[in-house]
């Protein structure tokens, strides 16, 4: 599959306009469309056959399984077309933290913190959902929270 890309300059325009033309939704047009929306602080995600357009702030966290990465809100889980990393990239200033090799928290939807025996951290999100901290990213993470 070739790429047409054409940009047009239109002076008199006040807000871009970015538009898709396909003959089908491809997986890596959905990529390219889910990289567009968290350039404006929105998450392209699936779930039930349709596309949900999110706040990433609506996020308690993020995990990848099995190669996959799915969303974890209040409402459902969701899967999107990002990569854990692409997501950490986008999302890390703002509030948004790794705390494992296959998981990212929203620092905002942290109810509690316990440490564990072996320097783990035991996160409580909103929901009463547990994560746990890996070692490795248990003292950025309480540099964050600003906790000893």
């Amino acid at each position: 599959m070739t790429m047409k890309i054409t940009i047009n300059i239109a002076p008199e325009r006040d807000d871009p306009e970015i538009t898709v033309s396909c003959s089908r939704l491809t997986p890596e047009i959905e990529k390219i469309i889910a990289s567009l929306r968290m350039l404006e602080n929105r998450l392209t995600v699936r779930a039930d056959g349709a596309i949900h357009i999110l706040d990433p702030f609506d996020a308690l966290y993020m995990e990848s399984v099995e190669r996959r990465t799915f969303v974890y809100t209040k409402g459902g889980v969701y899967e999107t077309d990002l990569r854990l990393y692409e997501l950490e990239e986008k999302l890390s200033d703002r509030y948004f933290l790794r705390v494992s090799k296959s998981c990212i928290v929203n620092l905002k939807k942290i109810k509690t913190l316990k440490t564990d025996l072996d320097r783990r951290i035991r996160i409580t999100m909103d929901n009463g959902e547990q994560i746990i901290a890996s070692r490795t990213y248990a003292d950025e993470l309480r540099k964050k929270l600003g906790v000893k």
